[in-house]
């Protein structure tokens, strides 16, 4: 089953889930947006983890 995952397995899978957030608001005002958007972005359909 799905749940049944070993625990650093599931420590990698959240730090992966945590990097493909958008940028922050507060980063693109204090860089003027300049940085507008998360080069790391992933999705789930299109790309495998390597775990």
């Amino acid at each position: 089953m799905s749940r049944n995952k070993e625990l650093g397995r599931k420590i990698r899978l959240m730090k992966r889930t945590r990097e493909n957030r958008r940028v922050p608001g507060w980063v693109l005002m204090r860089t003027d947006r300049k940085v507008n958007q998360n080069a790391n972005r992933r999705n789930w359909r299109k790309n495998n983890l390597k775990l």
